[in-house]
């Protein structure tokens, strides 16, 4: 049986899509993956007629595979990781499990570009992320590849290294803002799994395109002022720039969709602001 302390996940850029390149060079998140929940769902089409109340057969439908990472914005390579939520570069992933000498299990999955993405940031905490990834096929096996090489990305992104600014629209006059006390966004990118009739690979994807972005976010102020308020009821538009350690993410021509203060009777009162945005940019990516 395998614990959790066994299980390591790599990445590597796929060219064309579907197929690992030669001799590939993993990247990974060496210990910072906090939960990986890898999936597989055969699509079985089940079959049914008269003559019987069951299942006459179930004959093998789609494939559909994926997972969900939870893990730490590591502080050697910030944006390595968080960069194909918008590059949507193919990738051949790896969930590892090993026991040294033993036994290993390597669910290998190829074909796989990220769906929907999380970054978060809280006071007294590191900067975490989540990955939910949609792939084309996944291949369980004992050995890792022929050749590969792995190299892993480690330490944290405490919230003292961060920062949020507020500027004009298309991300100009930008400002800190020094009153957050949480703030997260997420990038949606609505993959579409595109079947076609054929024979050979037939219960595999042929395409995996992305659909419209959504990009949306939210921030707890401490509750100082009537800004926030003011904001939304004017129809404000404006950018925000998050920064994460020596990189930042700038969300631009944004609106906020929704403001509360819940007010308890024995605590501070905190303003909770919900955005949306029209576009993204990550520090040195090209998408």
């Amino acid at each position: 049986m395998f614990a959790a302390h066994e299980a390591k996940f790599y990445y590597v850029t796929e060219e064309p899509y579907g197929v690992t390149p030669t001799n590939p060079a993993f990247k990974g998140l060496d210990e910072n993956v906090q939960n990986i929940d890898p999936s597989v769902n055969p699509g079985n089409i089940p079959v049914r007629g008269c003559g019987s109340r069951d299942l006459a057969q179930l004959k093998k439908g789609l494939l559909q595979v994926g997972f969900k990472l939870d893990y730490i914005v590591p502080a050697d390579d910030v944006m390595q990781c968080l960069q194909h939520i918008i590059t949507l570069y193919p990738q051949t992933c790896e969930v590892i499990y090993e026991k040294p000498g033993t036994s290993l299990i390597d669910l290998r999955f190829s074909g796989c570009r990220f769906d929907k993405e999380t970054v978060r940031c809280s006071v007294e905490d590191v900067v975490h992320a989540s990955i939910e990834a949609v792939g084309q096929n996944v291949n369980p096996d004992t050995a890792k590849l022929e050749g590969a090489s792995y190299t892993d990305f480690g330490g944290a992104v405490p919230f003292s290294s961060c920062y949020v600014q507020r500027g004009d629209a298309d991300g100009s006059n930008l400002q800190t803002i020094e009153e957050v006390t949480d703030w997260e966004w997420t990038i949606t990118n609505n993959l579409k799994r595109v079947p076609v009739i054929r024979s050979t690979n037939g219960s595999l994807v042929k395409y995996l395109l992305p659909r419209s972005r959504n990009l949306t976010g939210k921030l707890t102020f401490e509750f100082e002022n009537r800004t926030r308020y003011y904001e939304a009821v004017t129809d404000a538009e404006f950018s925000l720039k998050f920064g994460i350690g020596p990189k930042y993410v700038l969300f631009t021509h944004c609106k906020w969709d929704n403001i509360e203060t819940p007010t308890k009777f024995d605590d501070l009162v905190s303003l909770n602001a919900q955005f949306t945005a029209c576009a993204v940019e990550f520090e040195d990516v090209t998408p």
